[in-house]
């Protein structure tokens, strides 16, 4: 068994590579306009409100298409799912171009960020569930919250360059940006073609006929093993109330700082823009030492949410660049701690079938609270001052402590951190995590006593 396991070593390097890899170049290309978003907006006609509009627009699409692309993933293959995405993430930004050019109203480019949604909700389940399931054929015996936290650590090093590029080819021409996404992103595609194989899971072919069915099966799924379980219902819920802050915040970020600065230059976006991945990255390798010395993840998500929603206090109250500035960096880092933690619990919780639709299923709360979140808190921000919507947002972020400490409570092996040895979390039979737990009771015997979706 020792040689048998060894032997495997070097698959499950070569699939942590690529993941690497892949999420990599992905971030790189997609963060090539995150800097610049809401002033390509801005300048293209669009109010501050109107651009927060375009924005919960596309929170909205993740609602919509998160359980639909779960289905692609879940069935087609993680590798099909991920090609998608690559595909219409690279045309709906071009559409974005097409529409600035042509002084196209809010319905417009809210309609072409449902697109753009579209394209991250083929990606947001299939990628973690490529590399889980690989991860668990291989005998993988590592610990899945430092692999997640380093591929945070690899996308938020992406985001840096990605960002600074975007923000410098802004300062010419705010359009450079997204056309330079889209050009990285055929060079994805081709990557990905090449790399990405499913493994530890087997495709199927779905009828047309028989996508309805399917559709419905993998939400009953995304409900039984993932809803459901009471932790995860709580880890959704928190999600929920943090994406909703966290998305608006990202973008109001830009004008917000530009104007304490007093100044309109794009450039500066863009390097606010990549401190923000810095401070991500500051907070994955906080994960990986913690990691060393922590027993439980939930008194890591517990820490990290009381810090942010100071930090977003602060950053409200500011009237200072260079006070609200570390603030920000301060939420930000919260967020490359919260993540990968967030992650791996989740994923001791989910059997393999029904991997990529659970998490796509979580997206989909979190997309919901995106949207109330970006209409709220940007109407606030017309209404009052982007300030004052900070300190509401962070305050109403703040709900998810309690969540994590609820969480906490219900204890239980997926809240363990147990070194080294935790990859035995992912290599059980059929790729079942053999910590996972539905009240007490393991997933195989809830599958039996429920049945298991056919989605």
């Amino acid at each position: 068994m020792a040689e048998l396991v060894q032997a495997r070593v070097p698959e499950s390097r070569r699939t942590i590579a690529g993941y690497y890899t892949l999420a990599g170049l992905y971030t790189l290309s997609a963060a090539a306009i995150w800097g610049v978003n809401t002033l390509f907006l801005l300048d293209a006609g669009l109010s501050f409100f109107e651009v927060f509009v375009a924005n919960a627009a596309y929170s909205l699409g993740t609602v919509l298409f998160e359980v639909p692309t779960g289905v692609v993933a879940d069935t087609l293959g993680r590798r099909v799912s991920f090609l998608s995405s690559v595909s219409v993430l690279a045309a709906s930004t071009l559409v974005y171009v097409s529409l600035a050019e042509m002084d196209a109203g809010v319905a417009a480019f809210a309609a072409a960020s449902v697109l753009m949604a579209l394209g991250f909700t083929f990606y947001s389940g299939a990628m973690e569930a490529w590399l889980v399931d690989a991860l668990a054929a291989s005998n993988y015996e590592g610990l899945l919250d430092r692999v997640f936290a380093r591929g945070q650590q690899v996308s938020s090093a992406a985001m840096l360059v990605g960002t600074i590029g975007g923000g410098l080819l802004g300062q010419v021409d705010l359009s450079l940006p997204y056309l330079a996404r889209s050009a990285l992103l055929v060079a994805v595609f081709v990557v990905a073609f090449v790399v990405m194989h499913d493994v530890g899971f087997t495709p199927r072919r779905v009828a047309a006929r028989e996508l309805p069915g399917a559709i419905a099966a993998n939400a009953r799924a995304g409900v039984a093993f993932g809803w459901a379980q009471r932790s995860i219902r709580l880890l959704m819920l928190a999600a929920c109330l943090e994406t909703g802050f966290f998305m608006w915040a990202f973008y109001a970020s830009q004008p917000y700082l530009l104007d304490l600065l007093e100044s309109d230059a794009v450039w500066v976006a863009g390097l606010v823009t990549a401190g923000i991945a810095c401070s991500t990255i500051a907070g994955n390798q906080l994960v990986q030492i913690a990691s060393r010395y922590c027993g439980r993840r939930t008194t890591l998500l517990l820490g990290a949410a009381a810090i942010q929603t100071v930090a977003a206090v602060v950053l409200g109250l500011s009237e200072s660049f260079w006070v609200a500035l570390p603030a920000l960096f301060v939420l930000t880092a919260g967020t490359g701690v919260v993540g990968p933690v967030r992650q791996a619990y989740l994923h001791q919780l989910i059997p393999s079938e029904q991997r990529a639709t659970v998490v796509s299923f979580d997206s989909m709360v979190s997309g919901a609270g995106g949207v109330g979140g970006q209409l709220g808190l940007g109407a606030i921000g017309e209404a009052r001052s982007v300030g004052a919507a900070f300190v509401v947002g962070g305050v109403a972020a703040a709900g998810a402590v309690p969540l994590f400490a609820a969480v906490r409570r219900i204890g239980g092996p997926a809240d363990e951190i147990v070194g080294e040895r935790a990859g035995a979390e992912c290599s059980a039979p059929s790729g079942i995590p053999a910590v996972a737990m539905v009240e007490g009771r393991v997933v195989d015997e809830l599958v039996a006593s429920r049945g298991t979706p056919s989605g």
